[in-house]
């Protein structure tokens, strides 16, 4: 009995440690959270990515306090030849990332940890041996992975539905319960159903109009599955939202209740 004791005074002194400390963590945040962001900071931002300086001004606040938290909880690694991931750079994709977060309900992307910066497009072995040439990447290990001149172009052209770090920031998302499968955690229980039947819809329609070679507001890379159908949607919903409402309403409209912004009447 008196072992049994100890495992228990054990036992609860550990889950007590795990409560303080995850309690420290939440006030860190919340004290990260409420400094703002220099005005060289915001200068930056809304100069070299468009789609923060076209947020509405409700928003603003919101979303330095985002982009510090991110800063604060996610490390950044240069990669190759890349020397170090400047204050520039961490901001410019902080603010991309922090877009998904702001209105969605989710709090951080889950198990990330780490940005991994490459200085350009990189070449990857898988394991059986086969190469490839990538602009990023997302694991579930807790980590994302860009190339910096990627980065560059997609946050410094807003209209062209192409943007690397909403993409796989949206896997992140994606990749929040452990499966990446298109279907992210939704707000409320009931709205799985709809959810389903819309994504299910525009997948096929995005397979049989690149089957056919027809033009698309989606890009192509989004017929390869589910989970790259909903990046790509993502990235079609900041970026082209008056294209993707006139094609796709029931999409728009789907990806507007999930991250709760409509970015079709921004500035």
């Amino acid at each position: 009995m008196k072992e049994l004791g100890i495992i228990l005074l054990i036992v609860m002194a550990g889950i007590l440690a795990a409560v303080l400390y995850r309690r420290c963590k939440q006030q860190q945040r919340r004290e990260v959270g409420m400094t703002p962001l220099s005005e060289a900071d915001r200068l930056l931002l809304q100069k070299e990515v468009p789609l923060y300086a076209a947020l509405p001004a409700e928003f603003t606040k919101e979303m330095d306090a985002r982009i510090q938290i991110f800063l604060h909880d996610v490390g950044f690694e240069p990669c190759s030849n890349l020397e170090e991931v400047t204050r520039e750079m961490q901001l410019i994709i902080a603010s991309q990332a922090c877009l998904l977060l702001l209105a969605s309900g989710y709090d951080h992307f889950g198990l990330l940890r780490s940005v991994l910066v490459y200085p350009t497009a990189y070449e990857v072995e898988d394991e059986l041996g086969i190469k490839s040439i990538r602009l990023g990447e997302s694991w579930m290990s807790g980590s994302v992975v860009l190339s910096w001149e990627s980065v560059k172009q997609g946050s410094r052209n807003e209209e062209d539905g192409l943007n690397v770090v909403i993409h796989e920031f949206a896997h992140q998302l994606d990749q929040f319960n452990g499966v990446a499968d298109g279907l992210p955690v939704l707000k409320d229980r009931k709205d799985y159903p709809e959810w389903a039947s819309v994504m299910r819809a525009s997948f096929k329609a995005l397979l049989e109009r690149v089957a056919k070679g027809r033009k698309t507001v989606l890009d192509d890379y989004g017929a390869t599955n589910p989970a790259e159908f909903f990046a790509v949607a993502t990235e079609t919903f900041f970026e082209k939202p008056r294209q993707l409402e006139d094609k796709h309403p029931e999409l728009y409209g789907q990806l507007k209740r999930f991250y709760g912004l409509d970015p079709l009447h921004w500035g």
